[in-house]
């Protein structure tokens, strides 16, 4: 993206679509950083202050309050493939909390863009915003887990969580054990003396 592109984007007004969509959103102060083009005129990808959608280019204005968010702290990984168009690929894996303490990856999602815009560096500075910490910690008998403490908005203290590399390490007894003496370990070790 040139430094032209730049700033015809950041003085260009969102689809309306997209507009329609923020501005149904139940926050009041939810505001677009960015968004590209998918592909196949299929809409937007967008970037917003409180998470990543997905609005899509035959929607309904009445159904705007509908389009869901995946907010930044349950991105686990968003990665960018540029095809050196302008356009490109993200794959994003969403986070869910299965227990408290523990969340799994969900299904990767795929977004093909034509036109990226802003977007990548946008997602990139508001995941790793939520990161405050992330270390690995290996399991008995092979595989292992990721302790993150992630800002959640409207909280002062950071969440940790642990996401197992395996889902089948969270039926395991010892693993489990295991997990959660290291993530006991990481929020001691996190707590000002």
């Amino acid at each position: 993206m040139t430094v032209l592109d730049r700033l015809l984007q950041r003085f260009t007004r969102p689809p309306e679509l997209v507009r329609a969509v923020v501005l149904a959103s139940p926050d009041p102060d939810e505001r677009v950083l960015a968004w590209g083009t998918l592909v196949r005129d299929e809409g937007w990808l967008v970037a917003t202050s409180r998470g990543l959608r997905r609005v899509p280019a035959d929607l309904a204005l009445p159904q705007a309050g509908e389009v869901g968010v995946l907010p930044w702290h349950e991105v686990g990984t968003a990665r960018w493939t540029a095809t050196g168009d302008g356009g490109g690929r993200f794959e994003v894996t969403p986070l869910t909390e299965v227990e408290p303490g523990v969340q799994v990856r969900l299904p990767v999602e795929r977004h093909a863009l034509r036109d990226a815009g802003g977007l990548p560096p946008v997602v990139r500075r508001r995941v790793d915003q939520t990161v405050v910490a992330s270390r690995r910690a290996p399991l008995p008998g092979g595989g292992g887990v990721v302790l993150v403490a992630r800002r959640l908005p409207g909280q002062a203290e950071r969440e940790w969580t642990v996401v197992f590399d395996d889902d089948a390490d969270r039926s395991d007894p010892t693993a489990r054990e295991v997990a959660r003496q290291k993530l006991a370990e990481a929020v001691a070790a996190d707590q000002p003396g």
